[in-house]
């Protein structure tokens, strides 16, 4: 499969796992990533949010980065997430081609003066560094049209993973920059009203735990069936309301905790993330999870 045919289906982001002393063990991605493999997760991030990527010092990042493409074992496309200061971007870039990394996946700065240009010139020098096609993760669309559409024109920029819920603002981005494959950064469950606009494709968290109900999710999509998708996407419905508990804190958190029930324990996640899964949503995981097994041994 192409970069581009990957890019246009499930972008997975796998979690980091930690082990008891909060070490990270990059190792015990294996049984993760043989079930997305499995499934036909067509690409996996690495340093991604729902790797706990502001969690992690440098070094994890580093060896994360260095280690997950070697277990991946060209399952899938591996997609290497950049960011933290422009120093360390672009540390990280220089190297991402050698572990093993398809693209790189550049985080947008969540520098509080982050200025429009000086975003451009931050993606510029990490896609010069990296010497690797360029996917941006773009979470605030208040930057502007312009600005986005600036990106997007960047050497190297093959795709945008859009993480806003102003559609409109997308409609405008993708009219603006009509050569750049546009991704649903949003996830399964707005993937349907994305790919309505012209998105292709969408990122996953919940890969990590039930790749086989987000490959479904995309097959509905890509037939052009909406009450198919909507429908599987009212599967996970009560996954993602946990996961979207405590301002979004839990994000990360039900999905580790999920692994745990399953017997893939990968640990905690760190602070400031939420945990331990506070008890009345711990017990509601488990009645989810037990079910999705259940459905999983009779399929």
């Amino acid at each position: 499969m192409t970069l581009a045919d990957a890019l246009s289906g499930i972008s997975g982001i796998l979690v980091t796992p930690f082990d008891s002393d909060d070490a990270i063990q990059p190792a015990r991605l294996a049984p993760i990533v043989a079930r997305c493999a499995a499934a036909g997760v067509d690409a996996l991030t690495v340093n991604g949010n729902t790797s706990e990527f502001y969690g992690l010092t440098f070094a994890e990042a580093e060896r994360m980065q260095a280690e997950v493409p070697a277990i991946v074992a060209g399952r899938a496309r591996v997609v290497a997430g950049i960011g933290r200061s422009v120093i360390e971007a672009v540390r990280l870039a220089v190297r991402a081609k050698a572990d093993g990394a398809d693209a790189v996946m550049v985080h947008q700065p969540p520098d509080p003066f982050a200025s429009p240009r000086g975003i451009a010139d931050y993606v510029r020098r990490v896609g010069e560094a990296a010497g690797l096609p360029v996917v941006l993760y773009l979470r605030n669309s208040g930057i502007g049209d312009a600005a986005v559409a600036a990106l997007a024109a960047l050497p190297g920029v093959v795709a945008v993973k859009w993480a806003s819920t102003d559609l409109m603002a997308l409609a405008r981005a993708m009219r603006a920059a009509p050569g750049i494959r546009f991704v649903c950064g949003l996830a399964e469950p707005w993937a349907p009203p994305m790919t309505a606009l012209g998105a292709q494709g969408f990122t996953s968290g919940l890969i990590n735990v039930a790749p086989a109900r987000s490959v479904a999710i995309l097959r509905a999509l890509r037939a052009g069936d909406m009450p198919r998708a909507t429908a599987l996407i009212a599967g996970i419905e009560a996954f993602e309301k946990l996961r979207a508990e405590e301002q979004n804190g839990a994000n990360v958190s039900i999905v580790k905790a999920a692994l745990a029930l399953m017997g893939d324990d990968v640990g905690p996640a760190r602070p400031p993330a939420a945990w331990p899964v506070a008890p009345e949503s711990l017990a509601k995981l488990k009645d989810l999870v037990a079910g999705w097994q259940t459905a999983r041994a009779a399929a």
